[in-house]
């Protein structure tokens, strides 16, 4: 087993005791022991009870993060014709249709987003198994199909997040960077713990927030106190 870093020795010594803590003590834990040589994202993990296999019990959604991720992040477009001119004015950074479809297929996969207009979608569907399993499909559900490709990429520009459980019923992102101001990422943690609270979807039975996780990049994680999360 390897042995654990000064770094890392004195960061699980800090949060050793600390469990089931407010979202702004877990937030300053996290923040406060963030000590790598860059900025660290500050990542949420959420445990659901839910079996994402049951198509009544996935939870998929999207969520502005009211200080943004941090994150510069790329954004593709499927479009024609002005949609297209719609998208590149709005500051999308990769634009087009059969050649863009061309461009995935090879693995040239240089984007963190992915929106096309409903037109689009026969093209889109071929590439499937490539975007599904990176959570890059474009979707309605979440508005990344859509005919406003100008709001779309604003938004994804902009700090919206998307989420959406995987098979074990965990939903996790980046909710800003360790170098943001405590109370800017307190106010971004609880506003994705909110989205994902209200996707709520109408198969879960049981306990549906089993256990929330905040953790850096390089950092241990701490779990916060699910009651404390959810309150108004």
């Amino acid at each position: 087993m390897a042995k654990l870093g000064k770094r890392m020795t004195a960061a699980k010594a800090a949060f050793e005791d600390k469990h089931n803590v407010t979202v702004t003590e877990a937030v300053e834990l996290v923040k406060g022991n963030a000590s790598a040589k860059f900025d660290e994202t500050v990542e949420i993990a959420m445990n659901l009870g839910v079996d994402p296999r049951h198509a009544d019990q996935m939870v998929r959604g999207v969520v502005t993060l009211p200080n943004g991720t941090g994150k510069t992040v790329r954004v593709a477009v499927f479009a024609r014709g002005p949609k297209a001119e719609e998208a590149e004015a709005a500051g999308a950074d990769i634009v087009g249709a059969e050649d863009l479809m061309e461009q995935v297929q090879a693995g040239n996969i240089n984007f963190d987003r992915c929106i096309a207009t409903p037109d689009m979608m026969p093209i889109v569907g071929r590439l499937g198994k490539i975007l599904g399993p990176r959570n890059l499909m474009p979707n309605p559900r979440v508005g990344t199909v859509t005919m406003d490709v100008k709001q779309a990429v604003e938004a994804a520009k902009g700090g919206e997040v998307q989420f959406k459980a995987e098979k074990a019923g965990v939903v996790h992102a980046g909710v800003g960077k360790a170098s943001f101001d405590a109370d800017k990422l307190v106010e971004n943690v609880k506003a994705f713990i909110s989205a994902v609270n209200k996707a709520k979807p109408s198969g879960a039975k049981g306990t549906y927030l089993k256990s929330i996780a905040l953790t850096s990049t390089m950092g241990p994680g701490v779990k916060i106190d699910v009651a404390d999360a959810v309150a108004e």
